[in-house]
């Protein structure tokens, strides 16, 4: 059998837990159709470059197969009748990658920062100057008129 690499996106306004009841019901389907599904990645909601069927976002996921290709084309042609696929691709792989996808280590690098992505955003800050607040009265400095002296 030959070993693909299937991303599916999901539409945005579909709920994670719908979008994990399709990833078992393909990889129900691949199994029925004789092959194996080795590991199911969520990545997530994530922003798409550009508009897709009038969804800016939708919900990403890996599926790595072993599976005839009758399987991955009966696969294809119900991800292509599901509504709730905005799309898909599949790719016939030479080998299957065990560990973490690129994404997710990626995103495991985000969240072990302090700050999660953005980084420590105020630090060891100091404090902004002391200002009035609107209706307070402001402090008045000694004047130094040039010329004078004190």
């Amino acid at each position: 059998m030959a070993l693909y690499e299937n991303v599916f996106i999901a539409r945005q306004d579909v709920p994670t837990t719908q979008v994990e009841a399709l990833t078992t019901q393909f990889s129900e389907l691949v199994t029925g159709l004789g092959g194996t599904v080795s590991k199911k990645e969520y990545w997530g909601l994530r922003s798409l470059t550009y508009r897709i069927k009038k969804n800016r976002k939708g919900h990403y996921t890996l599926l790595n197969l072993d599976a005839p290709p009758a399987a991955v084309k009966e696969l294809e042609r119900t991800m292509s009748i599901n509504e709730d696929i905005i799309r898909f691709l599949t790719v016939r792989v030479d080998e299957l990658e065990e560990a973490p996808s690129a994404i997710m280590v990626r995103s495991a690098e985000k969240a072990d920062r302090p700050g999660g992505d953005r980084g420590d955003r105020w630090g060891d800050r100091p404090p902004r100057r002391e200002r009035p607040r609107f209706g307070e009265e402001a402090p008045i400095a000694a004047a130094i008129i040039p010329g004078e002296e004190e």
